[in-house]
């Protein structure tokens, strides 16, 4: 597969994602196809992030708007007040962020999990146990872990819709 076949904006409703930010007070805001995206760390079709605004361009993939996304969700408040398109944390806090974006997917209903774990595949995420899918069915715990420690979600995987304190 490669990279042109993953889930972009412009294949789902803007409604959709917007909606489910909004529960993590994120605003999801469109550039024009032509722009550079602004807060974009990658670049090219990568969404951008600053302050609580997630950036994207119809092209941008889904997967990096929800992995963007759940930087700002997983990163504590004195990362959030000062964020300009590099969220940085640590190697734990990715994991989290991989995990998360997962869980969110689910409430997606134009993407669901087996799509986020293909795109995450396809555009060339990389885990231990070759894909997506085997890293969150059977290596993941520390990220749960990370998460349910950060109040994030609850030990069913059910999203508190909450930002990390």
């Amino acid at each position: 597969m490669s990279k042109h076949s993953v889930l972009r904006l412009t294949d789902i409703s803007f409604e959709e994602i917007a909606s489910l930010l909004n529960k993590y007070h994120l605003e999801l805001h469109l550039s024009e196809a032509t722009e550079e995206i602004p807060g974009s760390f990658w670049g090219d079709d990568e969404a951008g992030l600053i302050a609580n605004k997630i950036y994207a361009r119809p092209t941008t993939p889904i997967h990096s708007i929800l992995h963007e996304s759940c930087h700002y969700i997983c990163m504590d408040d004195a990362r959030r007040d000062d964020l300009d398109t590099n969220a940085g944390g640590d190697y734990d806090e990715e994991n989290a962020v991989c995990y998360l974006q997962i869980l969110l997917a689910k409430h997606l209903p134009s993407m669901g999990t087996p799509r986020m774990l293909q795109d995450m595949d396809t555009w060339g995420y990389t885990f231990r146990l070759g894909s997506a899918q085997a890293w969150f069915e059977n290596d993941a715990e520390d990220a749960q872990q990370w998460l349910q420690s950060h109040k994030l979600i609850q030990s069913n995987n059910k999203l508190r819709y909450t930002l990390r304190d």
